[in-house]
């Protein structure tokens, strides 16, 4: 499933023609809904150069890497522990990032890629009542960040081959964290089961690359980088009151 913006629009406009047409009643105090929908994640992303911590240290001034931006199915399931306050566990299906080179690295292109998985629990205040067609809202929650299926590309293996030998090859890890989760966003009543949301997410997140190449001429090389995401999330859905 893919949403593009002039999906959006439509989803919007839909909204604002029920919402003429009828009174829907908003979310009120015990309903849960399950909301599924489209999630864009905008990295805001810098990074440190890599940097040799044994057998030597050396800083490989210049070098640097980002991340691509990306999308996935996004899924919600919020408590409306009363008119106002609601828990919410958001989850979705883990992206896949494309890590790129910067500075000297950026002939080498795609240098990996890694697959995030990042559930968060937040806590959301909506404005309005339980009679209320829209509804803006605000959350704060944390997240636990965890990466899995990190690959290094052939091109970012042969970068390396032109340094340790054409037999050095290349393993990396990405370290998990803890971090918030600043939300804003709002909910559409469609009908009296049915609504519309939107939100956007600030994520502050970091992770360190660590790096280990082997054989090479040193015996086994450690390396390593810190990188910036700070990812911004968009996430459009629908949702379902039960």
């Amino acid at each position: 499933m893919q949403f593009t913006i002039k999906s959006v629009s439509k989803f919007v406009a839909l909204a604002l023609l029920a919402g003429s047409a009828t009174t829907a009643l908003a979310q009120s105090a015990g309903d849960t809904v399950i909301s599924t929908g489209w999630a864009h994640i905008a990295p805001q992303d810098s990074s440190t150069p890599l940097s040799l911590v044994s057998p030597i240290a050396l800083t490989l001034a210049g070098t640097g890497a980002g991340v691509n931006s990306t999308d996935t199915l996004g899924f919600a399931t919020a408590h409306f522990f009363t008119d106002n306050i609601v828990g919410s566990l958001d989850l979705g299906v883990p992206p896949t990032y494309k890590l790129v080179g910067k500075g000297t690295l950026a002939s080498v292109g795609q240098i990996g890629k890694a697959k995030q998985w990042a559930p968060a629990a937040l806590a959301k205040y909506y404005f309005g009542n339980a009679n209320s067609t829209f509804r803006p809202m605000v959350g704060l929650g944390v997240t636990h960040v965890n990466y899995t299926n990190i690959e290094l590309t052939s091109a970012f293996q042969s970068y390396v081959q032109t340094s340790f030998g054409p037999t050095a090859m290349t393993t990396a890890k990405l370290t998990s964290a803890w971090a918030p989760v600043y939300n804003v966003g709002a909910s559409y009543s469609l009908t009296k089961d049915w609504s519309l949301g939107f939100s956007v997410s600030y994520v502050p997140l970091k992770t360190t690359g660590n790096l280990t190449t082997t054989p090479t001429p040193l015996g086994t090389v450690h390396s390593t980088t810190s990188l910036t995401l700070n990812p911004i999330v968009a996430y459009a859905s629908v949702g379902y009151r039960f």
